[in-house]
């Protein structure tokens, strides 16, 4: 019998289409294609599989269950190309010819992320456009693309959280081979890409998953988004295969470097293999020895993801909440145990999360778990992401929140800092489009679509009674759009990012610091000073901190400065301009 590469799905062999699909509680499973109806032969496990000759790749199916009347789309779909209602359509991956061929994969150490949204980078929000823009991206210093999710969903546009047909990219955004051009055009220029995957919840609109077997969702545990995924209860092998599968796929079919996965605090298992740790085995399993790179959101910040589920980095939000209070002052919310001062930055800088279990009040709990064990580049650090610029009153940028001069130091603090970096797309040339909240629905669920997000954004005080964006106004999304011409209008915030990527590779060794004033601090590197000021000018009549004095026989003098200044009072007292960044290198005296 044909050997299936995945476990469940269509899969084209030289005497037709293998489909195998998962459906215990059923007594017959039949595939659809136009007026007919094949039955598939029931396994002991409660798959359904069988070989159809006359389905090859294009073909449109669904599937009967016992006698109903209604058909449904594949579960593990490869691609629907009228959305999550219609039918399935089976795909041939090996049709693509790869050209990636010298393609070692990535390497953990040295990453530069770069998040992009595929519906919004540029104005067509599709693959294909997308790929005239990577030279660019790879000329700043990127080397790294995180692709938010593309897990087909209802409507016309949404940020992708709520798919549906986890196997399925959106046919909004082109075909499965122009997500592979895409993969294989980001290669050939050095980036590599990885997916950003939710395996915490299924979207409200298009999952059929239940009509094949409740088994999918459990009442266990409590999920902010709908039915919590069911991996540890009756029926979980077939859930479990069905993620860690899917995991795989990605990273197979698509050539993905990796995985980004959402939300990980709600995915609960109490199995003795977690499911996080067969996700990530399977994905690497998948790579066939070549490296990838898994990196996790998990608000609690547990470390666990990385030392017991084999995980290689965590997003760091302490890092942002931090550097957004620096920038803003701003307060509210999530942001109340954050003060943004130089002890703040400087902790992170050399231990990792600044809550390590301390006492969080905005949670009234114990917040955070011990990284001072972890590499630097173990944890992801970002001056906006997705998330964070649409938690705003109108999803605006942070450069239009904060002073310029305060916004170039924090830049050149996450860009040359220690930890791996992150930008959100259009971040390099100071884009002036909003990220806005954005989700087309049916009226009825857009309704509470709405509800609920205008439900978030009142635990901030200053937001409460606002008037916001409708996600699912057509508007909403058009705003969030790129404006590419903004590079060429912007070359000096693309000169920033551009020379502080270049300067990172000079930022080597283990990283001390220390707090120099008020709102000044300095990062100690083995051949390099990082000094940051986020407040006013001032003097250092009195060189007290070990990390400012030079190597012996040297003096310092300026590498690098975030504002337009030629050199600074660095000899016997010390004046630090308002409002900067300043990198200094030994000079022999």
């Amino acid at each position: 019998m044909f050997t299936r590469k995945r476990a469940v799905g269509a899969e084209l062999t030289p005497a037709g289409t293998d489909f195998r699909v998962w459906a215990p509680g059923h007594r017959a499973v039949s595939v659809v294609i136009g007026d007919s109806d094949q039955p598939l032969k029931r396994e002991p496990d409660g798959h359904f599989r069988g070989l159809i000759a006359t389905a090859s790749a294009g073909t449109r199916y669904r599937f009967r269950l016992d006698d109903d009347q209604a058909t449904y789309p594949d579960p593990a779909s490869r691609f629907q190309p009228d959305g999550p209602h219609g039918d399935s359509a089976v795909v041939d991956p090996e049709s693509y010819e790869w050209r990636d061929g010298a393609w070692r994969g990535v390497d953990p150490r040295g990453l530069v992320i770069y998040e992009m949204h595929i519906g919004t980078f540029t104005r067509e929000g599709t693959w294909r456009s997308a790929i005239e823009h990577l030279q660019a991206l790879r000329e700043i210093g990127i080397n790294l693309l995180e692709v938010m999710p593309v897990h087909e969903f209802p409507g016309r546009f949404g940020w992708g959280y709520d798919g549906v047909d986890l196997w399925a990219p959106a046919h909004i955004y082109g075909t499965p081979d122009d997500f592979r051009a895409f993969v294989d055009a980001a290669h050939a220029h050095g980036l590599g890409v990885i997916l950003d995957v939710v395996y915490n919840h299924l979207g409200p609109d298009g999952c059929y998953q239940r009509q094949f077997t409740t088994a999918y969702f459990t009442k266990k545990y409590e999920n902010d988004w709908g039915d919590s995924i069911n991996f540890d209860e009756d029926g979980s092998e077939g859930v479990r295969e069905f993620f860690a599968e899917n995991a795989a796929y990605w990273i197979d079919e698509f050539h993905l470097d990796g995985l980004r996965l959402d939300a990980t605090q709600s995915i609960d298992d109490a199995s003795e293999e977690h499911v996080l740790t067969l996700i990530t085995r399977r994905a690497r399993e998948a790579a066939n020895g070549r490296p990838i790179f898994i990196v996790g959101e998990n608000e609690p910040e547990d470390v666990k993801l990385i030392d017991r589920y084999g995980l290689d980095a965590l997003w760091n939000d302490d890092w942002h909440h931090a550097a957004m209070v620096a920038a803003t002052g701003f307060r509210e919310a999530y942001y109340t145990d954050y003060r943004g001062t130089p002890q703040e930055l400087v902790s992170m800088a050399q231990f990792g999360f600044l809550y390590q279990g301390q006492y969080y009040t905005w949670q009234k709990a114990p917040r955070g778990t011990s990284s001072i064990h972890l590499r630097p580049e173990s944890l992801v650090c970002f001056l906006q992401n997705h998330d964070q610029i649409a938690n705003s009153a109108h999803g605006e940028r942070l450069q239009f929140l904060t002073a310029p001069g305060r916004y170039r130091a924090l830049t050149a603090l996450l860009l040359l800092g220690p930890n791996t970096p992150m930008l959100f797309q259009g971040q390099e040339f100071g884009s002036s489009s909003p990220f806005l909240y954005f989700a087309d629905h049916k009226p009825e669920l857009a309704a509470d679509v709405a509800k609920g997000r205008s439900e978030f954004l009142d635990q901030f005080p200053s937001l409460v009674g606002g008037r916001f964006a409708r996600p699912d106004a057509v508007e909403t999304f058009e705003q969030s759009k790129l404006d590419h011409r903004e590079r060429q209008k912007n070359a000096d915030i693309v000169a920033l990012h551009r020379d502080l990527l270049r300067l990172r590779r000079e930022m080597t060794g283990t990283v001390r610091g220390a707090v120099i004033g008020d709102r000044a601090f300095v990062l100690r590197y083995e051949q390099r000073l990082l000094i940051v000021n986020l407040g006013d000018e001032f003097r250092l009549d009195v060189i007290d901190e070990p990390l400012l004095a030079p190597p012996r026989e040297h003096h310092w003098e300026l590498r690098w400065s975030s504002s337009d200044i030629e050199a600074i009072e660095i000899r016997e007292t010390w004046r630090i301009p308002a409002a900067i960044a300043i990198v200094l290198s030994p000079r022999r005296a």
